[in-house]
């Protein structure tokens, strides 16, 4: 098997995990990798992510020319601003998981750091979390608010739409999607209850020890 081929059967497969855990529902959610040739691999529109085929998924060139399969995700600007930022991204995954769509919509949320510093993981897989404002889905001007973040940040929240994680490769972006929408969900069950966040002395020791991206 190529190392395409292998690329493809991957995409599905933490595509269809995702899905089937409920992190993204019908025909929502996202998802591209790079390929070895430079070129990119990426859902097609209207595709569940818990039914990719591997065979049709939109095949772009080094170019970024559609050369094979179906017509990709909307979400093109999104995907696009992230590799044209961040030199490192080997894949993105964008999903309307719930837990972090609600809190994105709660009024108390930072757009700098969206998620409270509640465990480790979170921290050290997506540095600081940008919350963005709401945008039409489709609409290029998400991939200008990305592009506008000069490649500083892994992670996005569109506020009422859902995250969008770049990472190395197709699993570790999956990984750290995943890690988002459990600190989004253990903020939630957290809310009114004056838990014991990391402390700002250890938020830096996490950030040194790891090498995490983190602006202060």
């Amino acid at each position: 098997m190529s190392a395409e081929a292998r690329l493809r059967e991957q995409i599905c497969l933490l595509a269809k995990s995702m899905f089937d855990r409920g992190l993204t529902g019908g025909a929502s959610g996202n998802i591209s990798a790079r390929t070895e040739d430079g070129g990119l691999l990426v859902s097609p529109t209207g595709a569940s992510l818990g039914r990719l085929d591997p065979g049709r998924l939109s095949r772009f060139d080094s170019r970024g020319v559609l050369v094979e399969g179906d017509e990709p995700t909307k979400e093109m600007p999104l995907h696009s601003a992230f590799y044209e930022t961040r030199s490192t991204a080997g894949a993105v995954v964008h999903l309307h998981s719930c837990h972090a769509v609600a809190l994105s919509m709660l009024p108390e949320a930072d757009p700098d750091n969206f998620l409270p510093p509640l465990m480790p993981y979170a921290i050290l897989k997506l540095g600081k979390v940008k919350l963005l404002p709401f945008f039409l889905p489709g609409d290029p001007a998400m991939g200008a608010a990305v592009r506008g973040l000069a490649g500083k940040r892994s992670a996005v929240m569109l506020a009422n739409h859902g995250p969008v994680v770049a990472g190395k490769d197709v699993e570790a972006a999956c990984n750290a999607i995943e890690e988002l929408e459990d600190a989004a969900r253990l903020a939630l069950l957290t809310r009114g209850m004056n838990p014991r966040a990391l402390s700002q002395a250890q938020v830096r020791a996490l950030v040194t020890k790891f090498g995490v991206e983190w602006e202060d």
